[in-house]
């Protein structure tokens, strides 16, 4: 069974013969942070020996997605670790100074394996291995003396972890076992977050600049073991400022367009697996000077980072996975049809795949947000005449009880509703549709077949390219608006709401050259696509209202509540409709128009 851990530290490199400060002097030095009347102490948590084996593909495929994968003994945690980048994908490095570095840790049991990675851990990166096998890489050796500092009670706040440390890289070898190279050995300290408040973290951090203690330079002891500080980038050469071009969408000299991009869901993977790796990044800063297609490759590398990110925390159910990983493929989806001109191959068959993966993802991101609003609704609710769950003999009950026993009863079908679309959505993470997927992106970003136009200056091809989603996004708002109140309205304003998504989209794709006129046009969008997802979510909620206290097996109390909540639905889209017409005059003004020439 895997376990997760979320992990908060603060890392540094120390010299040897170098005297530690007590904890409660790095509190002191760092400024108040506790209550005085209860002092805190500092404890002594023995010394430990620790050996850990690192295992990664033999290209690092792990170690460029700032991922690592030990099975650890000694210690009070031996076992398999899997840890991953933080929520937001950060986890410290060389030039974040004493920041915290955020990991999210899974723990799976030692077993009778040394040499074979458990198939739940496999899984969990799966999205950053694809097929490529995993082998030992590195071996670390730690010597652990550990110090906690604690409250009144025995409760542990934080530890602190002095490491002495021996690692070997393992080496390719043609027979059997492993070759190691020369050892190199440091000495470092970790101070983690255990029962205490981030607050205390944070005194501690400012205690060690104070007391002269150095950020460790390397992200983790694999890096250093690896001789690298932290996973290496490939950039991509920042072009010098070229003419412009003729208009013409004749393909300019580029490696082979992606292969298998539309091949059938069961053929075998497009690319080979050593194409996985770390994704190329622009050299230097991009302007409106800058090829729009570097713009574009940028803004796609983000998103496929976000994919890959995400993976693992949708196989975790981490809180809003989902919803990050689905709306990476909608970005990824909406740029490759926006800018689908800079692209000599069709995107089309790209763009279906992501559409597939983010149906799947949309199911169960769907199913969250019903039961987040329905359940809390549904306690909101007055409390008089609701008939509460059938008690014994099916007698219905009428009362104080009613609330939550309706309350339980949506939460509980509303939740089985959710289990069932995420476990569809784990299946499918772990087919070859989705593994070939993951490879198609990987070529889109680092073999891309582009046009002569990608060539050209960014200000003068993506700004039109807006422009022209903004101006699909107002003819379906005329038609909406000249339609019947009813259905096809409606259908016209969710069309609408899809159109404003992709301008968004758009937009915010190019901001980081147009800096604020295309953050200011994305902003007053957003709210239009906000207004209209608050109609749409109405409409959406209404009909799943029906077909719940219709449902087989549905008590008098949740039936009660869905119709109850399916009168309040029908005034919040009226109301969404009134709010439509003040956002959408908003987004119309010219000056949030200009930058689109």
């Amino acid at each position: 069974m895997v376990t997760a851990h979320e992990e908060l530290e603060l890392k540094y490199d120390v010299d040897e013969g170098v005297e530690l400060p007590a904890l409660a002097a790095l509190l002191a030095q760092g400024g108040p942070a506790g209550d005085p009347a209860s002092p805190l102490s500092e404890g002594d948590g023995g010394e430990h020996e620790l050996e850990a084996v690192y295992f990664d593909t033999a290209d690092l495929k792990l170690a460029a997605a700032r991922t690592t994968l030990r099975r650890r003994t000694g210690g009070e945690d031996a076992g398999w670790h899997v840890k991953l980048p933080g929520d937001g994908g950060a986890d410290g490095g060389a030039d974040g100074g004493a920041e915290v570095r955020e990991r999210r840790e899974m723990r799976v049991p030692l077993g009778r394996a040394v040499r074979t990675v458990p198939a739940a851990l496999r899984r969990l990166v799966a999205a950053q291995t694809g097929d490529a096998p995993l082998v030992p890489v590195a071996r670390i050796s730690t010597t652990r003396r550990v110090r906690h500092l604690v409250d009144p009670t025995g409760r542990v706040l934080l530890e602190l972890a002095d490491d002495r440390v021996t690692a070997q890289r393992l080496l390719p070898s043609d027979g059997p076992g492993d070759v190691a190279a020369a050892p190199v050995s440091w000495r470092e300290v970790e101070v983690e977050l255990v029962e205490g408040d981030r607050a205390l973290l944070d005194a501690v951090a400012a205690g060690a600049r104070a007391a002269g203690l150095r950020p460790s330079a390397s992200g983790s002891k694999l890096a250093r073991a690896l001789g690298t500080a932290g996973p290496g980038v490939p950039a991509q050469e920042e072009p010098a400022d070229e003419p412009a071009e003729a208009a013409t969408d004749e393909p300019a000299a580029q490696p082979a367009a992606q292969p298998g991009a539309g091949e059938p869901a069961g053929a075998a993977p497009a690319a080979a697996p050593a194409q996985l790796g770390p994704l190329p990044r622009p050299r230097g800063k991009l302007t409106t000077r800058s090829r729009a297609g570097d713009v574009v490759l940028a803004h796609l590398v983000e998103q496929v980072e976000q994919v890959l990110a995400q993976d693992p925390r949708v196989r975790l159910d981490a809180p809003d996975a989902v919803h990050k990983m689905r709306v990476a493929t909608r970005r990824l989806r909406s740029a490759l049809r926006t800018f689908q001109p800079l692209f000599a191959e069709p995107t089309r068959p790209l763009r279906d795949e992501l559409r597939w993966l983010a149906a799947e993802l949309g199911a169960a991101r769907d199913a969250e947000v019903l039961r987040d609003r329905l359940s809390g609704a549904v306690a909101e609710l007055t409390p008089a005449g609701a008939p509460a769950a059938p008690g014994d003999g099916g007698t219905a009950q009428v009362g104080e009880d009613a609330p939550p026993a309706a309350a339980r009863a949506v939460r509980e079908q509303l939740e089985g509703a959710y289990r069932e679309a995420h476990d569809r959505v784990l299946a499918e993470l772990d087919s070859q549709r989705y593994l070939r997927l993951l490879q198609d992106l990987r070529t889109l970003v680092t073999e891309p077949s582009l046009t002569s136009r990608a060539k050209r200056p960014a200000a003068r091809v993506l700004p039109r390219r807006v422009a022209r989603t903004y101006e699909k996004l107002a003819e379906l708002v005329r038609r909406a608006q000249r339609a019947e109140a009813g259905h096809e309205r409606d259908e016209l304003l969710h069309e609408a709401r899809k159109a404003a998504k992709q301008v968004r989209y758009a937009a915010e794709a190019v901001a980081v050259v147009f800096g604020k006129d295309a953050t200011r046009f994305a902003g007053a969008v957003t709210e239009v696509q906000e207004v209209l997802g608050e109609h749409q979510d109405s409409v959406v909620t209404r009909e799943r209202l029906h077909e719940l206290a219709t449902a087989e097996g549905v008590g008098t109390a949740a039936a009660f509540a869905y119709g109850r909540l399916y009168e309040r639905e029908l005034v919040h889209a009226a109301t969404s409709e009134e709010d439509f017409a003040g956002v959408w005059a908003a987004a119309g003004t010219k000056r949030l128009h200009r930058w689109l020439r």
